[in-house]
């Protein structure tokens, strides 16, 4: 069986499986007495998701493994943040199954080796990453690829690994995944971009690689920005979260927080998420749910990027 090496999530990963979207990575050969970080096999899980108790239809837990049921495509596991182990049914869909590697599954990869992941994108302006968080649907992707069309660079997209750097271990940031996007035919529309030229990876949505507008680089964090959807709005507002309400945000934006709980991880998180509020201005950016405003909120976002080094300039 093929053995492919790659690099994603500040991760070196050797899978069973070929995984396209990730930055192939040359470390196998480099460094043949390392060991990859994560691993990725075939394997069969029928047995053991038998034998399991079921949460809520489609997980299951045991000390050091996270089992996930997708009908029709695949089991997965997860085990102490090193192995996924992929039990694909007849005929299984391999672009689905990339999807929930790359996404739950990392996801639970990474909070097993304590790196917070948020759900969202996370772009590169002046030097500093910007995330941006938010419900399914607020419109997270489609912000992120408006700031690609500015020119800026994608660090992430759907899962934010987060980490400290620094002597003190005090300065956040964000570590780069894999260069491509996922956006609904909506989205495309709206930004300009035919649907035709990409991959689709399910009914309406697609894969977009943006190789070209990718940033590698362990970038430090310069704010979070939780884009939601107000019916009663005409016109966009952008309002700072101070003290602790940043942490209900972070908490709600966690990439699956569902697992925080299950892995044990409650104290570990609520440490890290105020460890950040404390370090990290956290924003609130709202807009009209009637209509596109894409044009405004990437504004509204490179201009608090330009007041933040203006800031930062200062300080120095």
């Amino acid at each position: 069986m093929n053995r492919y090496s790659y690099q994603a999530f500040g991760l070196r990963i050797a899978s069973e499986l070929a995984l396209p979207e990730a930055l192939a990575s040359f470390w196998q050969e480099a460094l043949e007495d390392q060991e990859p970080d994560v691993t990725i096999v075939y394997g069969d899980l029928q047995q053991a998701w038998n034998e399991s108790e079921i949460y809520k239809s489609y997980y299951a837990f045991s000390e050091e493994q996270f089992m996930m049921h997708i009908p029709d495509l695949a089991l997965f596991s997860v085990q102490e943040g090193m192995r996924i182990t992929v039990s694909p049914y007849a005929d299984a869909d391999e672009n689905k199954i990339r999807l929930y590697l790359l996404g739950t599954c990392m996801g639970a990869i990474l909070l097993q080796r304590r790196i917070v992941p948020l759900h969202g994108s996370a772009i590169v302006i002046h030097g500093k990453a910007y995330a941006i968080v938010g419900e399914s649907g607020a419109g997270k992707s489609t912000l992120a690829a408006a700031l690609l069309q500015e020119g800026y660079k994608l660090l992430t997209d759907d899962v934010i690994a987060l980490t400290w750097r620094g002597s003190d271990q005090q300065i956040p940031a964000v570590i780069p995944a894999y260069p491509q996007q996922k956006l609904w035919e909506q989205s495309l529309d709206h930004l300009g971009m035919n649907a035709g030229f990409y991959s689709a990876l399910y009914e309406n949505k697609f894969a977009v690689p943006v190789a070209s507008r990718f940033s590698n680089e362990v970038t430090p964090l310069g704010g979070i920005v939780e884009l939601v959807k107000n019916e009663e709005l005409e016109e966009t507002t952008f309002t700072r979260y101070e003290g602790i309400k940043g942490l209900h945000v972070l908490h709600t934006h966690t990439f699956r927080n569902f697992l925080i709980p299950k892995f044990g991880l409650a104290q570990w998180h609520f440490t890290e998420t105020a460890k950040l509020c404390s370090t990290v201005p956290i924003y609130q950016l709202q807009r009209p749910s009637t209509r596109m405003t894409i044009s405004d909120l990437a504004e509204r976002i490179v201009l608090l990027a330009g007041a933040g080094r203006h800031l930062s300039s200062i300080a120095e």
